[in-house]
Formats: structure tokens, sequence, C-alpha cells
């Protein structure tokens, strides 16, 4: 067999190895994403977010640089940002939750946030912020063996003076 036919063969059988198994975990990792925060955009009446694999691939270049020290340190990129992190194992729907449970502190009628501890709601507010549409994320294990989680969302929100929803 040619050396070329040979090396053909060998990216035939990598490009088939990830077809059969990457995509399958991707997939559910992916849904496991968007199905908690499009359930918090559904309950406020909210079209969902997608997938977009730029967005993700942003996210994942930028979880990469936390790699050394997981510091939660927002990228300051293009799009709208949620971080999380954990010194242990945190999964997608266990980061999205957190910025939910904002909602309890998020006054609609005002527009302001009520957190009776000083905190933020907009983490709650970019996931159900009208006019996103896109969503990627990523998570990486840091060398601490801390878990650092980042979404990014297209267009971004939280405009000041504009609601959410």
């Amino acid at each position: 067999m040619s050396l070329l036919k040979t090396n053909l063969m060998f990216l035939f059988v990598i490009a088939l190895f990830y077809t059969l198994t990457i995509p399958s975990w991707a997939e559910d990792w992916k849904q496991e994403f968007l199905e908690v925060q499009n359930g918090a955009r559904h309950e406020v009446g909210v079209d969902p977010l997608v997938w977009d694999d730029d967005v993700a691939a942003y996210a994942a270049s930028y979880a990469n640089q936390r790699l050394s020290d997981c510091t939660m340190v927002h990228s300051n990129g293009p799009f709208g940002e949620n971080i999380a992190w954990s010194s242990g194992q945190m999964s997608a729907e266990d980061a999205a939750e957190m910025w939910i449970n904002e909602k309890q502190y998020y006054d609609n009628n005002s527009n302001t946030c009520n957190d009776p501890n000083g905190g933020t709601c907009l983490h709650y507010t970019q996931v159900v912020w009208k006019n996103t549409l896109r969503l990627g994320c990523a998570k990486v294990v840091c060398n601490s063996g801390a878990t650092f989680i980042t979404c990014n969302y297209d267009p971004p929100g939280n405009y000041a003076g504009e609601r959410p929803y």
C-alpha cells in the first residue's frame, strides 16, 4: 500500500472514531447546558437559545487559559459571559442553576436586583436576555483539581436601562 493510501486510511479511521464517539458525548453535554438555560428562558416567555460551535470555541479557548489558576476572571471578550467555579466536580446543570437561582432577587417591575447580601442578578439576566440567540460553553478541570465553566452568549445582554425580557 502506498504511503498516501496509508495516510488517507489513517485519517479516515480517526475521522470515523471521532464521528462515532465524541459527538454523542458532546451532544449530551450541549443539551445539558441548553436544557437548563432554555427552561429558565421558557418561564419568562423568551425564545430558546441554540448551540453555536463558534461561540463554544471561544469559550473553550478562554477556559483553557484558566487551567493553571482556575481564577474567576471574565474574558472581556465580544460575548456575554457567565463563569462558575467549584473546588471539585461541577456539572453544566450545577453551573447554570447557580446563575438561574439569582432570579429570586430580580425584580422585573423595577428592573433591579434586590439581593440582601449585595450580590448580583446579572448572571440570571444574561441567561434570559431576550435578544441573545446563541450559546457556547466550555468546562475544564484545572491543575488544582477545581472546575471552571464558562458560557458565552451571542449577542450579549445586560445593557444598562434595558429589560432582559
